[in-house]
């Protein structure tokens, strides 16, 4: 554990050896692992709904008629979302995640989606 922690401070950009930043470095490092995880299986528990038809996934794109419009809607977004005030980024919040996660899942079904409903309709 003591490795890892060293190595993840040294990767950060700390040279010290202090025993205590050394531990809160381990701790960043244990609670973003812990994230990714949780983040990694809500995306996994979305996508698994959505396989089981192209009608609940398009459904979910609405407006967009295809993967392809979700993900340019989505980006589309995403960048005026950065051109906002900082006033209006903080209350427009939610709408990004879920255009991120609109994204995420359009790129899966664009790129995945015609196999698992082949599969689905032979």
């Amino acid at each position: 554990m003591h490795a890892l922690a060293a190595d993840f401070a040294r990767a950060c950009g700390y040279t010290g050896d202090s025993p205590a930043l050394l531990e809160a470095f381990e701790a960043i490092r244990r609670n973003g692992i812990e994230r990714a995880r949780h983040d990694h299986t809500s995306r996994k528990a979305v996508i698994d709904e959505l396989k089981q038809s192209e009608a609940l996934f398009l459904a979910s794109i609405g407006p967009a008629l295809s993967a392809e419009e979700a993900i340019e809607d989505a980006t589309r977004f995403i960048a005026c979302w950065r051109n906002m005030p900082r006033w209006r980024q903080e209350r427009r919040q939610a709408d990004l995640v879920r255009a991120r996660q609109q994204r995420l899942v359009a790129r899966f079904f664009r790129r995945y989606g015609h196999r698992l409903w082949a599969r689905e309709a032979a």
